[in-house]
């Protein structure tokens, strides 16, 4: 019997790692995306999911938040370019640098 669906939610690569890691006899789709998250993962899960709370409590959506996590910049540019085309709301640089006082914390 197939599995169902009960949800669905973003998550960080980090994260995506930690339930990989968790399944026993994955199949040749799960080894490739084991092989991609363990290349790709930054910090690990539970560091992961700690900074995202961090960060969503400095007022960054979700969904920027965890593609800030996915890189984790280093500099003022770099974060800069999460926040400067689009849609999004401007982020001034002292909110910039609370973001990467935040991620200097979990590297």
């Amino acid at each position: 019997m197939p599995k169902r669906i009960v949800g669905k939610a973003e998550i960080t690569v980090s994260e995506a790692k930690g339930l990989m890691d968790k399944i026993e006899s994955p199949n040749q789709f799960q080894i490739r995306t084991k092989n991609y998250v363990d290349k790709f993962s930054k910090v690990d899960a539970a560091k992961a999911h700690e900074l995202l709370e961090d960060l969503l409590n400095l007022k960054i959506e979700r969904t920027d938040a965890i593609q800030v996590i996915n890189s984790m910049p280093s500099t003022l540019e770099e974060l800069r370019a999460f926040f400067s085309s689009g849609r999004k709301r401007l982020v001034v640089t002292a909110q910039l640098e609370e973001i990467l006082k935040s991620l200097e914390k979990y590297r």
